[in-house]
């Protein structure tokens, strides 16, 4: 069966990339002369401080995808920390390709349909002029790759959800197809050019709902039809609280980059959007301890790591419409309800999402999607 499994994912790669050089058009080269006159024009559209920007903000969102993979593994048991490093790895390689391929046109080409276009499958058209109606300052291939890291972290996401109970073959096929009929059309229905949600005014600044509340969601789902792990679902205790501590460092170093690179440029922004995250991570962080000690007699670390990555995904959606006084309010605010989510709500309902994705990103996302139309703007 694992042989069976995959070979046919071997074909579909390999029908992906006939499919793909079948549909380039052949067309003669263009004289030198004609050549040159363009390429000037696009380098002269282009921002060289922006696209330095964009750069260091994508590798930094790449940088997310491992400190995950340790965020998760300090928290499961032993015997599975390199499972989920190797899911979280697998996941960077494998939708890379599928971005590439198809994944972009699915999300970004232009389209009133339930994806968009097909014209961009293998980066066809997307070069190094910039495409005005995503980001006028940088060039279109930086755009993508600067979203191809939005698209590897949201299904690494869902992995605390199923911890400890999914087959490797399973896995793979689930998140290339979660991918390809989940992320990429709700990312074009919210971001994309002629999605229905953005043409409707939805705001969404770097990703509360194509990534937050869309990951959550397909979290719990996954954990419901699951089922729950042999022992009755107990709470996991963490087998290297350091590698937690770890992974929670890389990916608010990493949010640096998802939040103010989503300015898609070097500007005020962005510094605002860099402001707010640190801001509402760093009360976030601080109000789950004290909802701790609280509750529970002491501070806890793993509480203050869980609350600094609420806050941050609280911020998310609205790093880019909100001040720092308004992040300290979101940051607050999110561990509240991310606290009553996880130790109240889960309890009570008796779904087994083993890390919290569906507690932490999905709760601090609506949280904020519903109160952005009341908090103060930025200055």
């Amino acid at each position: 069966m694992k042989r069976i499994t995959v070979l046919v994912l071997l074909l579909l790669c390999i029908a992906m990339v006939v499919t793909v050089f079948a549909e380039e058009p052949k067309t003669a080269p263009a004289p030198v002369a004609a050549q040159s006159a363009p390429a000037a024009e696009s380098l002269s559209k282009v921002d060289t401080g922006d696209t330095a920007w964009v750069l260091i903000s994508t590798a930094l969102v790449m940088l997310m995808t491992p400190g995950l993979a340790f965020f998760y593994g300090g928290m499961v048991g032993r015997k599975n920390v390199l499972g989920i490093l190797m899911q979280c790895f697998t996941i960077l390689s494998v939708i890379s390709v599928q971005w590439i391929l198809y994944g972009y046109s699915l999300s970004f080409a232009p389209g009133k349909g339930f994806w968009g276009g097909l014209d961009w499958i293998g980066l066809k058209g997307v070069g190094f002029t910039p495409y005005k109606d995503y980001a006028a300052t940088i060039p279109h291939q930086l755009f993508m790759i600067f979203q191809a890291m939005f698209a590897i972290i949201t299904p690494a996401l869902i992995i605390g959800a199923f911890a400890e109970r999914m087959k490797f073959s399973a896995f793979l096929i689930f998140m290339i197809l979660w991918a390809t009929f989940v992320y990429d059309p709700i990312c074009h229905w919210v971001w994309g050019v002629g999605g229905w949600l953005k043409d409707m005014g939805a705001l969404d600044f770097a990703g509360g709902t194509v990534v937050h509340i869309n990951a959550g969601i397909a979290a719990l789902m996954t954990a419901i039809f699951i089922g729950k792990r042999d022992g009755g679902g107990k709470a996991i205790l963490p087998h290297n609280l350091p590698f937690t501590i770890l992974g929670t460092a890389l990916l608010w170093f990493g949010w640096f980059g998802f939040n103010a690179g989503s300015a898609l440029g070097a500007n005020e922004l962005a510094v605002n959007a860099f402001i707010v995250t640190n801001t509402a991570a760093a009360t976030a962080g601080l109000s789950w301890a004290l909802i701790d000690w609280f509750f529970n007699g002491k501070p806890t670390m793993l509480g203050t790591a869980t609350g600094a990555v609420a806050g941050l995904v609280a911020i998310t959606p609205a790093a880019g419409f909100v001040s720092a006084l308004s992040a300290i309010i979101i940051g607050i605010f999110v561990s509240v309800f991310c606290y009553i989510a996880v130790a109240l709500i889960k309890p009570k309902f008796g779904y087994d999402d083993a890390l919290d994705v569906f507690g932490v990103h999905c709760i601090g996302g609506v949280w904020v999607h519903l109160q952005q139309g009341y908090l103060p703007p930025e200055p």
